[in-house]
């Protein structure tokens, strides 16, 4: 990650800071993530600081919120193969870092 990138989130914990919420787009879903990111867009960080839940942080862009309405309207048309890539992919993300 960046520097940029980081720019609001709290180093320590991958949390966002008070003051750059707006600028950011989070979710504790794994598939609604998973979603997000086949649909071309970048994850930021993760959210470890609950031991029971990971939280999901995506910078708010043109277009997110839409990838996550038709999600939940099971709208949204992926390459299901991407999908899974990704769900596995988050998946190692929580449990390696």
């Amino acid at each position: 990650m960046t520097k940029n990138q980081l720019s609001g989130i709290s180093e320590k914990q991958g949390r966002i800071s008070s003051d750059n919420y707006q600028d950011f787009m989070t979710t504790y879903d794994l598939g609604c993530s998973s979603a997000i990111i086949s649909a071309g867009f970048e994850l930021v960080s993760l959210d470890k600081s609950n031991p029971k839940k990971v939280q999901f942080i995506f910078h708010r862009e043109l277009g997110i919120e839409k990838v996550v309405d038709d999600y939940f309207a099971d709208k949204l048309e992926v390459k299901a193969r991407t999908f899974f890539d990704n769900v596995k992919m988050l998946k190692n993300r929580i449990y390696s870092e």
